[in-house]
């Protein structure tokens, strides 16, 4: 199975998802995880017309992404971030999706003033509350929200979440479910922020978060492996 063909199934189950919630595909972005993928095969990712990517690491990042894929290419940082790493997060990624707390959020804001720089985020909200797992408890998403909305160097697009691996993939809904029905809470409440964004669904179970309200989907061996 190649990149291109794999891509032409995922677009399928796409299309039929977004069709059961009544959506556009359009609404939908495709995030191909490379994180176990060299830059050959991102280079492959693109030539087959992917152009969102998605690390878990600052130094995989670096090192896939020092130099751009191509035109239009979009990096994002979809793993854990310490407040360390926020140097080479703000340089060589355009999106963090797992800003968790206040004190990233504070450094990623200092870190676009020194390099004089922007920077999109996702506030990355524990839904499922799994105590293994990164992210905001919910009932602390107001705080954080409202004091990324502050900063001037940043840019809150929306929220992320992962939802617990399960055998039965009709239990990530209600998680899929929480993080919108949480968004539009948080928006309706803000009306100038623009939460337009969700991250939610892996290749598990993105058909599910799709027609749950997932504008972006998170693949890794749906487009990889064979």
């Amino acid at each position: 199975m190649s990149i291109a063909t794999n891509l032409l199934a995922i677009q399928d189950r796409v299309a039929d998802a977004a069709a059961t919630a009544g959506r556009p595909v359009s609404d939908i972005q495709l995030v191909a995880v490379s994180k176990t993928v060299d830059r050959d095969m991102v280079e492959a990712a693109y030539a087959a017309g992917v152009r969102h990517f998605g690390e878990n690491r600052v130094q995989d990042m670096r090192q896939k992404f020092e130099q751009s894929v191509g035109p239009g290419s979009v990096v994002h940082l979809i793993g854990h971030l310490q407040t360390n790493k926020a140097r080479d997060a703000v340089r060589y990624c355009s999106i963090v999706e797992s800003v968790d707390r206040i004190s990233l959020v504070d450094a990623l804001q200092k870190r676009c003033e020194v390099d004089d720089s922007t920077l999109e985020i996702l506030l990355q909200i524990n839904i499922a509350e799994e105590e293994q797992k990164y992210g905001c408890d919910p009932g602390n998403a107001a705080e954080l929200l409202d004091h990324a909305l502050a900063q001037d160097r940043l840019t809150v697009r929306g929220l992320m979440t992962i939802a617990p691996l399960v055998d039965d993939v009709e239990e990530t809904r209600p998680v899929f479910r929480g993080l919108r029905e949480l968004r539009d809470t948080l928006q309706e409440s803000r009306p100038s922020a623009e939460l337009s964004q969700l991250s939610m669904g892996m290749t598990n179970d993105y058909w599910i978060a799709i027609e749950e309200g997932a504008t972006m989907i998170r693949l890794g061996r749906a487009i990889f492996q064979g």
